[in-house]
């Protein structure tokens, strides 16, 4: 998308590019005597210059003013740990200040913020945002949100007392907001740090149990208070997506694969080149969604994925993680339809799956479809693993191909379609 500052950008170098050809001309009124192949050299070399700019080529190294992220067609949610901010003073405040102006997104969702007061003298700076903080201490939570699209409800704390302190050491921040008219709910999280990997149940002073315990009770919550809503659970979790089954502190969310998604869980499988948090390396930063938005996640124009400033600055990430933080940030931008159910001739929730989690042999049972039923899996790349056809319903048996991961399975029957989650330990 062309930009007003690559504009700006575009008509500076055209004017370096004229006074350039000016001199060149000069030079070469001067020097009559110059070498034929040396003019036609020279000619060829401002004619390639010329046909970068045009075409958009970038003749200077990009800046933070280059970052975009947000679209006027699309709703975009943003989680973001900035390290202590302000990590290195002045220069952290002013490059945070440019990048929440670049990145043009609806909502941001921050953890760690330490110096409360320089941090809305930051978002004062800004134009057309809006500034919510919660103290705490370890860090606090915030929200920055546009104002022109998006309307506040109301946010809170849940979790508070003292009973939560273990699971929940920073408590999470709920916002209810409407974007286009529809309702949206976005929880802002930063579970606890650390650990070695492994799972201990029933250990309260195991990390991974803690963020297990926060994780169980943030879908508690939700199941109970926003059951048909459009849910968004973002933060600094602390924990990878990819563990096996049994060290997952994540688990509750992915057994159940109807109602809740890890918008990110591609990120999470990817190549660590995408990760949020280069410096182990690993992806901490997560995007968990409910059920009510998975069709909007699936509408064109949607995107999940890891902002890389770090590639915006000089130095790399080691200018990025000096200046400003050690996590990137992690955003995802939907289309968001109106909220309405189309009716279906009939429920496939009387469909059995098991074994899930399976090491591979499936037995899917499906006497009960009254029509006949199209089955596809794919991994969480979009590949597709098995394809199959059956005109009447039967209980048949599937061996899930592949490694070790979470695969989809789709099943359509008549004019109703479902989408479950299987893991493959």
């Amino acid at each position: 998308m062309w930009s007003r500052g690559k504009t700006k950008h575009f008509e500076n170098n055209l004017k370096d590019l004229e006074q350039r050809i000016e001199e060149r001309f000069v030079h070469v009124t001067l020097h009559r005597n110059m070498n034929k192949m040396k003019i036609t050299h020279w000619l060829l070399n401002t004619l390639s210059i010329t046909l970068m700019l045009l075409m958009g080529g970038q003749l200077y190294a990009q800046s933070l003013s280059d970052i975009t992220f947000g679209t006027d067609e699309t709703f975009e949610v943003v989680t973001w740990n900035i390290e202590w901010f302000p990590k290195n003073g002045a220069a952290t405040a002013d490059s945070v200040g440019r990048i929440i102006e670049s990145l043009d997104v609806d909502v941001l969702g921050l953890q760690e913020i330490d110096d409360t007061t320089l941090f809305r003298q930051v978002v004062n700076n800004v134009p057309g945002y809006e500034l919510f903080i919660a103290e705490g201490w370890f860090g606090g939570l915030a929200y920055v949100y546009k104002t022109s699209t998006v309307n506040i409800q109301s946010i809170y704390k849940i979790y508070e007392s003292s009973l939560f302190w273990n699971p929940f050491p920073r408590s999470p921040l709920v916002m209810e907001l409407t974007f286009m008219g529809e309702d949206i709910v976005v929880i802002n999280n930063h579970f606890k740090c650390c650990g070695n990997g492994l799972l201990d149940m029933g250990n309260s002073s195991d990390e991974e149990y803690r963020r297990y315990e926060a994780s169980s009770l943030l879908k508690e919550y939700i199941d109970t208070n926003f059951a048909s809503s459009r849910v968004i659970v973002l933060g600094d979790l602390n924990d990878i997506l990819t563990d096996n089954y049994a060290n997952n502190v994540f688990k509750v969310f992915l057994e159940d694969p109807t109602h809740y998604q890890f918008a990110d869980e591609a990120i999470a499988s990817g190549a660590q080149s995408g990760w949020s948090y280069p410096g182990w390396p690993s992806h901490l930063d997560h995007i968990l969604i409910t059920d009510a938005l998975f069709a909007d996640l699936s509408n064109p124009g949607a995107e999940v994925a890891t902002i890389k400033v770090d590639e915006f600055m000089s130095g790399g990430f080691s200018s990025y993680d000096y200046y400003i933080s050690d996590h990137r940030p992690v955003g995802m931008k939907i289309q968001v339809s109106p909220a309405s159910i189309p009716s279906v001739e009939e429920s496939l929730s009387h469909i059995e799956i098991f074994p899930n989690p399976t090491l591979g042999q499936l037995t899917i049972d499906l006497t009960q479809c009254l029509h006949p039923t199209e089955l596809n899996i794919t991994d969480i790349h979009g590949k597709s693993i098995c394809d199959m056809h059956f005109p009447k319903g039967e209980v048949i048996d599937v061996n899930l191909e592949g490694p070790a991961g979470i695969y989809l399975l789709s099943l359509e029957s008549g004019k109703t379609k479902s989408v479950t989650r299987l893991i493959k330990e």
